[in-house]
Parts: C-alpha cells; sequence; structure tokens
C-alpha cells in the first residue's frame, strides 16, 4: 500500500541511487504531507539512510527527483534540517555544546559574524529543551552518547527548519534520552514540522511515528501506521527474515502490542 498525500511537503518521484553502478534504491515513489512523525523502517541494507541523505542532495541522486514545498532543495534549503548518524561526526572537534548549537544558526547568522546575545538566549534555550542546558560549555567530546545526540538535537531545533530528516536519533542512547527524544519530536509534529526519522527497532514503531514508510531497496508501502504497518507488509519488507519477526507476531496476534497514542 503506498498512500500519496494530497498537498504533499515532500515528494520523491521515481528515485533510483546507485553506488559503483549497483542500485541500493530502486525506483522509489511517495509524497509525504505536512505535521506527521514518520519512520522509516527496513532491514539493514535496505537503502533507509541512502533515502534521506539523497533527500537532501549529500548523495547523488541516479535518476527521478526529489522536491520539497513543491521546489527543488536549493530554493528552500532554509526551512530543511538534517541530524545524521553520531557516528559519522568527528566528536574531536574543539567546540562545546553551545558553540555546536549556534552552528545552527549559521544560515541565519553567516559564518563571519559573531552570534549577539538574542542568537546566544536562543541556543541555550534549545539545550534547554534537551535538558542540556547545564553542559553549555562542556567539549561535546567530554559528554555522553546520548548527550551528544540531545545536543545534536538542540542544533537542529535553533534552526527552526519546516522539515527535519533524522538517522536514527535513537541510537545508542538510553531508555531516558530515548524517552526525552521521542516526546520532542512529537511536539515538533503537533506545531506543525513535519519529522522524517530512520528508525531500527519495530517494537517501538507503532507507539512513536503516525506515518510508516517501508523500505528494502525498493518501496513496500508509505501511510499512516495503522494502514502500513501489518505483519503482511512486514513479512514483505523484511523477507525471510522470520525471527525478527517472531517477537512482534506473538505480540500482534495476542493484541498486546503497542497502539500509537491518540
Amino acid at each position: 500500500m503506498i498512500v500519496q498525500a494530497e498537498n504533499p511537503v515532500i515528494e520523491i518521484h521515481d528515485l533510483t541511487v546507485s553506488y559503483n553502478r549497483k542500485p541500493v534504491l530502486w525506483d522509489v515513489d511517495l509524497s509525504l504531507p505536512k505535521g506527521i512523525l514518520a519512520g522509516i523502517i527496513g532491514p539493514n541494507g535496505a537503502g533507509k539512510s541512502t533515502l534521506i541523505k539523497a533527500a537532501m542532495g549529500l548523495i547523488p541522486i541516479s535518476s527521478g527527483y526529489v522536491k520539497l514545498f513543491g521546489r527543488e532543495l536549493d530554493k528552500v534549503r532554509a526551512k530543511i534540517s538534517y541530524v545524521p548518524q553520531r557516528e559519522s561526526v568527528d566528536w574531536d572537534f574543539p567546540a562545546s555544546a553551545l558553540d555546536v548549537v549556534l552552528m545552527g544558526l549559521y544560515g541565519k547568522l553567516g559564518f563571519f559574524k559573531r552570534p549577539s546575545s538574542q542568537e546566544r538566549e536562543i541556543a541555550i534555550s534549545c539545550l534547554q529543551k534537551v535538558g542540556m542546558e547545564g553542559f553549555a560549555n562542556r567539549q561535546i567530546s567530554q559528554l555522553s552518547g546520548g548527550q551528544q545526540q540531545r545536543v545534536f538535537l538542540a542544533r537542529a531545533l535553533a534552526q527552526d527548519a519546516d522539515i527535519y530528516f533524522m538517522d536514527e536519533p535513537f541510537a545508542g542512547v538510553d531508555m531516558a534520552t530515548e524517552a526525552a527524544i521521542i516526546e520532542l519530536l512529537k511536539q515538533m509534529r503537533d506545531a506543525g514540522k513535519t519529522v522524517v526519522v530512520v528508525h531500527h527497532d519495530l517494537q517501538t514503531a507503532s507507539e512513536y511515528f503516525d506515518w510508516i514508510i517501508l523500505l528494502n531497496m525498493r518501496l513496500v508501502a508509505s501511510g499512516k501506521t495503522e494502514q502500513v504497518f501489518t505483519p503482511e507488509l512486514l513479512q514483505e519488507t523484511y523477507g525471510g527474515k522470520l525471527t525478527i519477526l517472531s517477537r512482534l507476531g506473538e505480540l500482534m496476534h495476542k493484541k498486546q502490542f503497542p497502539t500509537r497514542e491518540k
């Protein structure tokens, strides 16, 4: 099942991405409405991170195109934010947590203008929203993995974007941090932001997201969670990897699977 959104803010048409002439995403066609919290779900190597990197123009595409708010990325870049995987960042870079968040304002500031007191207040406010204001002057290399992830999220908040692409924001964080992050993402959605998250945990997917994209090199399904997060479509997505789905199937069968909050 593939639901095409009316008045979409994200449109991906016939997208193919190849590495060394080998396709890793094949003919993906989907659209997403405004104001949703969407999860991209699929097995390792399915192209989940590749999809959002292609949408952000970070990797070349072989064919197809992406439009955001009906326009090319370069026309709306200030409205788009990207949070990469924590493992892809050089955390030894000499910067404080506050410095990292201020980097989220450079699009408005320009690289060579010093931040004003008002802009520093915005950055501190974003650190407060993720519970990290007490670490503003701490070097990022001295923070734990979960704390680094919170700082990265504060940086994204400082950008005040309309669309957020996030690559596994829950990877390597403790349960308290994960709970804080998902609560913040839901608040962003409720404020009209569109948040697209690469996610790997099937156990929490239906609780976290109101829209699901099932991906395994090609698009299996895209739509509201209650429509597409089904055993049949998950089976199609994960193929023979039944062990991954065994506990999920049992929970669904017993109707103990956690339902999405209304």
